[in-house]
């Protein structure tokens, strides 16, 4: 957890942020990915599952958009999604559209979705133990991905590999190449899921969770690395998370999820300096300070709604402090501030509260 006084310093180091001497940081693509209505539900033996509902999200070219809220609001299922990663069945992709590059990635078959994971767009997992296959080594793993896509032959796609493995910092790369996951730390999976991710240079990285396994220092070192590959591939990256400092130090904007809805959006500085909505101004609130040691952390009252049986109206409203009759009525996601959005009846009070309090 992050103190009040780490947050202040984080939006002045937001405030002071430039932009990229870069040419083609001036020519971003608004369309690279955008996600419209998105739905998706889960037919289980209890009932429906909506675990995506009606979530809209954009992406511009060599942008990161941190994706953040409590787990079980649905950010790994819309990950997933982008990816057509879930089964189906049990998952429905129930309405909405992916559109990446201009084409909608829903409507693409199996096959045609294959020429895009891992070559156009390539994810990190949260637990590279599991997502790694333990009788495969670390090398043969990388490969497969280059001779598929790239149809490279085995001495080019070799190379390839040993110099990605050297780019994202494992050391003796011509070793690590034989060897199989348990024999890597923690720190050196997670670097091998990072050169698997992107030996294929994808246009759009989505990294789940991908410190949440490691010490504080390695984290540190993940997230410096996967920003300078970034800048380099000129990538752009989702990055879901739960840790607001990993958000205020590597995302361009944020969008907080709750219940399987979108219902906040803006820019960094902005999110940080005047949250809008009450379940992103509870979050702020319930982060610990050094300078109170004693005092008592605030909490969100209650707890998530189940998914089998959402409130109607704002899902929010039974743990929220700013509640009544009209939030039986569900509020749209609306232009509170210029490029921020929230889905709330009081967003106006929320910010101007929030404003007076961090």
């Amino acid at each position: 957890m992050i103190s009040k006084s780490q947050i202040s310093n984080f939006k002045s180091q937001i405030s002071n942020q430039e932009l990229p001497n870069d040419p083609q940081s001036s020519i971003l693509d608004p369309q690279l990915l955008r996600i419209s209505d998105l739905r998706v539900y889960f037919h289980t033996d209890n009932g429906l599952v909506q675990a995506v509902d009606g979530v809209s999200l954009q992406i511009t070219a060599g942008e990161t958009l941190g994706l953040v809220g409590e787990s079980g609001c649905g950010k790994s299922v819309t990950a997933y999604s982008i990816l057509k990663l879930l089964p189906v069945p049990p998952a429905e992709y129930a309405g909405g559209e992916i559109n990446f590059r201009g084409e909608n990635l829903l409507a693409l078959s199996e096959r045609a979705m294959r020429r895009v994971r891992g070559n156009l767009i390539s994810m990190i997992f949260q637990e590279p133990m599991s997502s790694l296959n333990p009788i495969m080594s670390i090398g043969a793993q990388i490969t497969e991905a280059i001779r598929e896509h790239r149809k490279a032959p085995r001495r080019e796609s070799r190379e390839i590999a040993i110099d990605m493995l050297r780019r994202v910092r494992i050391p003796s790369p011509e070793t690590r190449f034989h060897e199989y996951p348990h024999q890597l730390s923690g720190g050196m999976k997670q670097r091998a899921m990072i050169a698997m991710a992107l030996v294929c240079r994808p246009s759009l990285l989505i990294a789940d969770e991908p410190t949440t396994a490691l010490d504080v220092t390695i984290q540190a070192q993940i997230l410096e690395l996967l920003n300078e590959l970034q800048r380099e591939l000129n990538m752009s990256v989702i990055l879901i998370t739960h840790d607001l400092g990993v958000v205020a130090e590597t995302c361009d904007r944020v969008a907080v999820m709750y219940a399987g809805k979108i219902v906040e959006s803006a820019q960094v500085a902005s999110l940080f300096e005047t949250p809008k909505h009450p379940y992103t101004h509870g979050l702020f609130r319930s982060l610990p300070t050094l300078t109170e040691k004693k005092k008592q952390l605030a909490v969100i009252p209650g707890a998530v709604p189940s998914p089998l049986d959402f409130p109607s109206g704002c899902r929010f409203r039974t743990r929220c402090s700013f509640v009544q009759e009209i939030c039986k009525q569900e509020p749209v996601l609306r232009e509170i501030a210029p490029n921020h959005f929230a889905a709330c009846h009081f967003a106006e009070e929320v910010g101007n509260l929030a404003r007076g309090s961090v």
